[in-house]
């Protein structure tokens, strides 16, 4: 399994701008799979994407807002894109500030589909 999940993540990779790709347990953050470029350091950036999943799903849940299907977080140095899927995990993207922000976003689609 982890091997088709990696295959999937390739899609993610190729787009131009993205440092990395991986599949993140959206309860504790734990790496299930990665492809990271040297200097992204995953266990980090998938604690981070958990930690802030779970706080925007409280709050969208306040809100009365519902699920939301990508979050698009962005710094002055790079990107963070995650997609959660319907099993609990998280498809994360680290990307470069200028990052087609729409191809990476249907790459990521795909990858959280194909997980389930």
């Amino acid at each position: 399994m982890t091997a088709r999940l990696g295959a999937a993540l390739d899609r993610v990779t190729r787009v131009r701008g993205v440092r990395g790709a991986m599949i993140v347990s959206g309860d504790d953050g734990l790496v299930v799979v990665a492809q990271l470029m040297e200097g992204v350091w995953g266990p980090a950036v998938a604690a981070l994407a958990a930690s802030l999943a779970n706080r925007l799903r409280r709050a969208l849940d306040a809100a009365g807002l519902g699920a939301s299907p990508f979050w698009h977080l962005q710094a002055e140095q790079g990107a963070l894109l995650v997609v959660p899927t319907m099993g609990g995990m998280l498809v994360v993207a680290v990307a470069d500030p200028d990052i087609n922000v729409g191809l990476a976003r249907l790459e990521l689609l795909r990858v959280a589909e194909a997980t389930g």
